[in-house]
């Protein structure tokens, strides 16, 4: 089943309120609170209030989107990056897989990556909270290719990974990066580039449809969260929204 959300760091400048306020106008069914603003790590406290908010509004926290870069422990120690995860009563930890890019990493540096998200996935599961890696460059998850290997090499049940579809790929060419991770599917972070320029969603919707009628091969339940807006506005997130609730409906 696909749930609809909103990734905060969307909006960065905004407080939590606002954003509670804003999604909840749109319609849409959670929120993924980022680690680096609104919900920093390690502070159980701010997480607590926002859960509160959150839930108050009749809204679902979604994931808490950690800055964690696995192998480093920066920006903070994985367990008070659970801490916080716990206090927000987030489902699933969004993190990075390292900080260098397939093509950059030797088999040293994979193996780093790797012991540290066997570590980090027991220590979660333990929790009751999933960790999910974000698909995204400059990590082992640029690729498909790259990101199946590390999952793989891992063999952890409780690890997976996000997707969201390359900006210079082809819409043909995402769709085989999506079938490739969907084993290890959690959330989908949605959005509309065209030549690196931020795009209302319902121009994609048609492109969007095939995304997530594949992600609905996965099973489980997953939220596809809207990022990136044009110009960080609150009206385009609210049009997006819109288009979001659609695409959903129709996949």
């Amino acid at each position: 089943m696909l749930h609809s959300g909103l990734v905060s760091i969307t909006f960065r400048k905004l407080p939590p309120g606002e954003i509670v306020d804003l999604v909840k106008r749109a319609g849409l069914e959670g929120i993924e609170w980022g680690g680096d603003i609104h919900v920093p790590h390690g502070q159980s406290s701010a997480a607590s209030e926002v859960r509160r908010m959150t839930e108050d509004a009749g809204l679902r926290v979604a994931a808490f989107g950690s800055y964690y870069r696995v192998g480093h422990e920066e920006p903070a120690p994985f367990e008070a990056v659970l801490e916080t995860a716990a206090a927000l009563g987030a489902p699933t930890i969004r993190v990075w897989a390292g900080k260098l890019g397939s093509e950059k990493a030797d088999a040293a540096y994979r193996e780093q990556v790797t012991r540290e998200s066997r570590r980090i996935a027991d220590l979660a599961a333990q929790a009751g909270v999933v960790v999910a890696t974000e698909y995204h460059g400059g990590t082992l998850t640029d690729t498909a290719e790259s990101a199946v290997s590390l999952l793989q090499a891992v063999g952890h049940d409780n690890l997976k990974t996000y997707w969201q579809p390359p900006t210079r790929m082809t819409p043909e060419d995402a769709l085989e990066t999506l079938r490739a991770v969907l084993p290890w599917l959690n959330n989908i972070h949605a959005f509309w580039w065209v030549a690196g320029e931020r795009r209302p969603l319902a121009e994609g919707a048609a492109t969007w449809q095939r995304y997530l009628r594949e992600a609905r091969r996965a099973p489980g339940e997953r939220y596809v969260m809207l990022e990136f807006v044009r110009d960080d506005s609150p009206e385009a997130f609210l049009r997006d929204a819109e288009a979001l609730r659609d695409v959903i409906r129709n996949a």
